[in-house]
């Protein structure tokens, strides 16, 4: 991830847009970060690159300064969808570590705003969640405890961490350089047959034509940004009446939105390829990246909406049976060995052959507060990497809360886009028996 995020296409980065009660108050935003950043180490850390057939690694950084890492700018005239979809495009400092959050205050109603963005070198949508802990409360005004002191040392690699490389480059750089090569020429003759299948099968894909769609064939960095909502208890009765998983609910829509915006082009298509990221999370676990990506094509022709739920279903299926076990350390054993310009070209392909992703994270079903400002709801934005568009939802306090992130080049009307977005889970909810679709009242009583 690192070496792709070196092109802005390819780059991983992903955001949470946060609607607060009230501004969170600056100062102890401020103290909960720093002592965030003293139990997670790796939000002190930045990344350095690596030798030949070795990873990059995590090191101190000793010009670590918090204030780099949490900005505040006033909302003023400006659209928020706007402002956060150009947040979401600017990339990190790639001499810092890969974080910011950015307070959005001025807000109708004395309301406020946040931006969390992590890059997905440090780790993925779930992982962040668990991440969060740290800096969040059940409670407005909690009795705090005296925060941690930061324990990294400067300069040294963080060994206490999920990396391979335990080595202590700072004391002997040369051995580290020799053991970690050494690791990766160890690692890559380990490679199971099945990664080799997946990277055969990843190859053939690119091979063929690529995405389906005759629409959204251009790509830029030029973004825009939606969003939308369904309550949870309504998309899991809907769901289970049409057969299927929430999950299910939420691809189908998409894809649902995706054909009726082909049709109504008058560019009818039978499939449509859509990346799926699998959690492999397991339980109290928090940081790093444990999923799986997946790719599944997906009907998009003509058809009822009950038909269309019932064939992504079985699809998906498929697709976790096939990809259940299977997690990032293969394929990043192979990235290893890849000169950097190969392995931006080979990635930057296969995502090109992708048409959309669909993400869905999972966060608190009760109410959070972070330095006094309570969170009334959560909007994912998920990396597009080389795709037309990213849907992600994010379940929180009963409502999936629906971040619709797009690829302006790609995406002729993205307005249109979340509107028949809208209009698909709409009937989807109708055709599971929900009669009237709910919007969350984001006021606050407590």
């Amino acid at each position: 991830m690192w070496v792709l995020d070196s092109d802005p296409r390819l780059a991983s980065a992903f955001a949470n847009l946060t609607i607060l009660d009230r501004a969170p108050d600056r100062d102890e935003l401020r103290t909960r970060m720093l002592a965030a950043t003293a139990v997670v180490p790796r939000l002190r850390q930045k990344v350095v690159d690596g030798a030949p057939l070795s990873t990059p690694a995590w090191i101190d950084d000793t010009d670590f300064d918090i204030d780099h890492h949490l900005r505040w700018i006033h909302l003023g005239p400006n659209d928020l969808d706007s402002v956060v979809a150009d947040l979401s495009s600017r990339p990190f400092d790639r001499s810092r570590p890969l974080w910011e959050f950015v307070v959005i205050d001025g807000l109708p109603d004395g309301a406020a705003a946040m931006v969390q963005r992590m890059d997905h070198t440090l780790t993925d949508g779930e992982g962040g969640i668990r991440l969060s802990v740290q800096f969040l409360d059940l409670e407005r005004h909690p009795e705090r405890r005296e925060p941690p002191a930061p324990t990294a040392r400067p300069g040294r690699t963080d060994s206490n961490t999920t990396d391979t490389n335990t080595t202590d480059s700072a004391d002997d750089p040369a051995r580290g350089l020799v053991d970690q090569a050494t690791r990766g020429l160890r690692a890559a003759a380990n490679v199971p047959s099945a990664l080799f299948d997946m990277v055969r099968d990843s190859m053939r894909q690119v091979a063929t034509p690529g995405r389906r769609s005759s629409l959204w064939t251009e790509r830029s960095t030029e973004r825009w940004f939606g969003r939308s909502t369904i309550n949870l208890e309504d998309a899991k009765s809907a769901a289970h009446q049409l057969g299927g998983s929430v999950n299910d609910l939420f691809v189908t829509g998409a894809l649902q939105a995706a054909a009726r915006i082909h049709s109504a082009a008058d560019a009818p298509v039978d499939e449509l390829r859509v990346a799926i990221p699998l959690s492999q999370r397991s339980s109290g676990t928090a940081g790093g990246n444990a999923f799986t990506p997946a790719m599944a094509l997906l009907p998009a022709g003509p058809m009822d909406v009950t038909e269309r739920f019932t064939r992504v279903h079985e699809r998906l299926d498929r697709v976790k049976a096939s990809r259940g076990s299977m997690g990032l350390e293969g394929p990043a054993t192979v990235a290893r060995l890849l000169p950097d310009s190969a392995l931006v070209g080979i990635v930057g392909r296969s995502a090109g052959a992708i048409d959309f992703v669909c993400s869905n994270v999972r966060a608190a079903p009760f109410d959070l507060y972070i330095a006094g400002a309570h969170l009334e709801a959560n909007y994912p934005l998920g990396p597009l990497v080389n795709t037309a568009f990213n849907l992600t939802t994010m379940s929180y306090r009963g409502w999936l809360f629906l971040g619709l992130l797009v690829d302006r080049a790609a995406v002729a009307d993205p307005d249109a886009l979340l509107a028949a977005v809208d209009d698909a889970y709409s009937e989807l909810l109708a055709a599971g028996g929900i009669g009237t679709r709910r919007t969350p009242d984001l006021s606050v009583t407590t």
